[in-house]
């Protein structure tokens, strides 16, 4: 997507003053002080929580906190837009919760395409996944391990935890977990490795992101969640063997998710333990997961043709997951425009299993691909009457009317969508550049507003719908939504201010 016309230079200063305030951040844990003067001024202001004496921090303050760094991490990290590959994950992620001891169900998902393999957990339900996950993973329960652990640091509230024994290094340790998990996602694994190492030592004596113990129980309370969701708890154990194995073939230049959760032959054997009890039981292999791990190879692959051989490879392998390696191949065909192949491959594997959706839109964005809009949007129509107000039906459905100039029927969808995810910041970029395009210019104030709302960057969103409210002067209740959305910002800034 191209961004908007004029607001790169606005993104720009919100990340460059981001960028002043972390590396104030940092400079401080060096020196052993925290200015407050530097943290009132950055755009994005992450809080001190607790004090000497307030005790530990609230659930109320958590999610707000989650929420205020989502919204810094989200102007710097571009985060992984793939509709089908985020409601996969998030299912996974929900029904997971469902077996956990999570008290809060609101959960947000981010997901980075980024080969290292990490994941993380941010106080106030917020996930965070990197696509390389799936290259390491050999099934899906490996994977639902990792989410199992994340889950059970916010579960038993880890971060707040410990915030309540070290008070005055938290804001430290929230800025140096951002800089850190930051630098992970967008300079590559050594610049992050670096900044969390020395982060970390400093902040915590030593020590990594949690605790030994609080690893240990993550450990136990994931394997626990896991057994209640009827997945292979041995599954952890065989992850944690994986991960070793890929540290041994990098020697020094260790996985992110190794730094922040250390694995050793102990934990791997305390893992295998625990897991014995459940050992002859039978687990499901859902082939979802061997779709979805296909799709992340392709958005990682940095060259399709490198794709289209790994695929062919595995093909003439005789791979368990035949299935998977054509669908991969069909993906890697349609990137590189070889539509006549990918169609040929699609069409073998609907003829197979015509009701599989990952297939249905692999179809899908061929078409779009190939500019046959009409047979996309009937194909969407069709599905959708079978699957109302599907997430990524309806994205591909803006999609294809976007690129068929019905402007002012994308808006519609999209403001249908944005309704449904009003947290997506991707849908309301989107938005505002359909709107554009249709001429309804105080529809695009708004819904930049809302996108600079969801980025931390409010007093963009203040001028965006100061301009929206010039515009509307005659329409009484438009002026009021935009009027009480104001207050909105106001009141949200606020709340940071007195965490």
């Amino acid at each position: 997507m191209k961004p908007f016309a004029n607001t790169r230079p606005l993104q720009s200063q919100v990340a460059n003053r981001l960028t002043s305030f972390l590396l104030s951040a940092l400079m401080v844990i060096s020196l052993g002080v925290v200015p407050q003067h530097r943290a009132a001024a950055a755009e994005i202001k992450l809080p001190i929580l607790g004090d000497s004496t307030s005790g530990i921090v609230s659930k109320r303050q958590e999610h707000e906190l989650g929420r205020t760094w989502l919204k810094a991490f989200r102007s710097r990290v571009q985060v992984h837009d793939d509709p089908l590959m985020q409601q996969y994950l998030e299912q996974l992620l929900y029904n997971l919760a469902t077996y956990s001891d999570l008290e809060d169900p609101r959960l947000e998902l981010v997901i980075v395409n980024n080969p290292s393999m990490n994941a993380f957990a941010v106080p106030g339900g917020i996930v965070g996944f990197h696509t390389g996950v799936f290259a390491l993973a050999e099934n899906e329960d490996q994977m639902v391990s990792v989410l199992a652990h994340e889950l059970a640091h916010l579960s038993q509230r880890h971060f707040a935890r410990r915030v309540d024994a070290q008070r005055a290094s938290s804001m430290i340790s929230l800025a140096g977990l951002l800089a850190s998990l930051v630098l992970a996602a967008t300079a590559g694994s050594d610049a992050g490795m670096a900044a969390i190492t020395a982060t970390q030592a400093l902040a915590m004596d030593g020590q990594l992101r949690y605790s030994r113990s609080n690893e240990q129980e993550a450990d136990r309370i994931g394997l626990q969640t896991m057994e209640r969701a009827n997945r292979d708890p041995g599954a952890a154990a065989d992850m944690f063997e994986t991960l070793l194995k890929a540290s041994r073939y990098k020697g020094s230049r260790l996985p992110e998710f190794l730094l922040t959760h250390p694995v050793t032959e102990k934990r791997v054997a305390d893992a295998r333990g625990r897991a014995m009890v459940q050992a002859y039981r039978h687990y499901e292999i859902n082939p979802e997961f061997y779709l979805m791990r296909a799709r992340a190879l392709v958005a990682l692959a940095g060259n399709h043709q490198d794709s289209i051989k790994t695929f062919n490879a595995e093909l003439r392998a005789n791979t368990q997951n035949q299935d998977a390696a054509r669908y991969g191949l069909a993906l890697a065909y349609t990137k590189s425009g070889q539509f006549s192949k990918a169609d040929a491959v699609l069409k073998t594997l609907l003829q197979k299993d015509p009701s599989q959706l990952s297939y249905r839109y692999a179809e899908l964005e061929l078409n779009i691909a190939q500019q046959d809009f009409n047979l996309a949007l009937t194909k969407l129509d069709r599905l959708l009457r079978v699957s109302p107000n599907n997430y990524p039906l309806t994205s591909l459905k803006s999609e294809a009317l976007w690129q068929a100039h019905r402007y002012e029927e994308a808006s519609e969808v999209l403001t249908e969508l944005s309704r449904m995810r009003p947290e997506d910041p991707m849908i309301w970029y989107r938005l505002a550049e359909v709107r554009g395009l249709a001429g309804n210019i105080s529809g695009v104030h708004q819904a930049r507003a809302e996108y600079f709302i969801l980025v931390g960057a409010f007093d963009n969103a203040r001028e965006q719908l100061v301009l929206a409210a010039k515009l509307v002067t005659a329409d009484f209740k438009r002026s009021a939504i935009i009027s009480q959305r104001l207050r909105d910002v106001m009141a949200m800034e606020d709340r940071i201010k007195k965490l």
